[in-house]
C-alpha cells in the first residue's frame, strides 16, 4: 500500500459520513503528517491526487480562498483519462460515438421541458446563428455546450456528469471530421438545422421524435466523417 492511501481512505470515509462537506477545508499539511504520521510530502501527494480527481482544489496563501477545499468536479478526472485514452487509439472514437448516442438519446427522451438547460440550450443556438462565418472552433465550442445542455434537461446528475466527462474525447473526434469535409459552411449549417429541429421537438414535447433525430444527427456527422476517409 502507498503511503498516502490512508489519508484517501480517512477522507472518502469523513465524505460518507458527512464528517466533511463541499465547501469545507482538509485539516493542514501538519495535522494531517501528524494524524497519521507520515511526512508532508505523502500528504501532499495524497493531495495531488483528489486534486486530480476533482475531489479537493488546492490554493496556497493565507486568505479566505487558501487550503485545500472540498469541491465536486467529477467529470475532470474522467475527462482527462477518456481523453488520453482516445490519443493513443486505446478508446475506440466509434466507442465514444456509442456512448454519446445512450446518454443523448435516454436524456431526450427523459428531459424537462421547463428545465433551465433547454433555455440556456435555445441560448447556445442563437449565439451559433450569429456567428457571421462558421469557424470551426467556435461553432464546435457552441456544439458541444447544447449537447451538454440537452444531458443536463433530464436532471440525472450522473448523465450529466459523465457527458461533460467526455466534452474533449468528443472535440477530438469531431474536429478530426471537420477537417476532411469539403464543404464546412455547408456542413454547419445543416448541423445548426438539426440542433434546431431536436429543440423544438423537445419544446413540443415529442421526447421520442426528439431521441430519434438526435440519434440520427449525432450518427449521421460520424458517418459523413468516415465517408471522407
Amino acid at each position: 500500500m502507498k503511503s498516502h492511501q490512508p489519508v484517501l481512505a480517512w477522507i472518502e470515509q469523513q465524505l460518507s459520513q458527512g464528517a466533511l462537506r463541499i465547501g469545507q477545508r482538509l485539516p493542514s499539511e501538519r495535522a494531517l503528517a501528524e494524524q497519521f504520521n507520515l511526512s508532508r510530502a505523502s500528504i501532499r501527494e495524497a493531495i495531488a491526487v483528489l486534486d486530480a480527481m476533482g475531489v479537493v482544489r488546492a490554493a496556497v496563501g493565507s486568505g479566505p480562498g487558501s487550503g485545500t477545499i472540498i469541491i465536486a468536479q467529477p467529470a475532470s478526472a474522467l475527462g482527462s483519462a477518456l481523453r488520453f485514452h482516445v490519443a493513443s487509439s486505446h478508446l475506440p472514437v466509434a466507442d465514444i460515438v456509442q456512448t454519446r448516442l445512450l446518454f443523448e438519446t435516454w436524456a431526450c427522451q427523459h428531459s424537462q421541458l421547463q428545465s433551465q438547460a433547454l433555455i440556456e440550450a435555445a441560448r447556445l443556438l442563437e449565439e451559433m446563428q450569429a456567428l457571421a462565418t462558421p469557424q470551426t472552433e467556435e461553432f464546435l465550442t457552441l456544439d458541444i455546450r447544447f449537447h451538454l445542455a440537452l444531458a443536463e434537461s433530464a436532471g440525472n446528475v450522473v448523465v450529466s456528469a459523465m457527458m461533460l466527462s467526455l466534452r474533449e474525447s468528443i472535440r477530438q473526434y469531431t474536429s478530426s471530421i471537420v477537417a476532411l469535409l469539403p464543404d464546412w459552411r455547408r456542413t454547419s449549417a445543416r448541423l445548426h438545422q438539426e440542433h434546431l429541429h431536436v429543440l423544438e421537438l423537445l419544446r413540443q414535447g415529442d421526447r421520442a421524435a426528439a431521441a430519434a433525430c438526435i440519434a440520427e444527427h449525432i450518427e449521421g456527422f460520424y458517418q459523413e466523417g468516415l465517408r471522407e476517409k
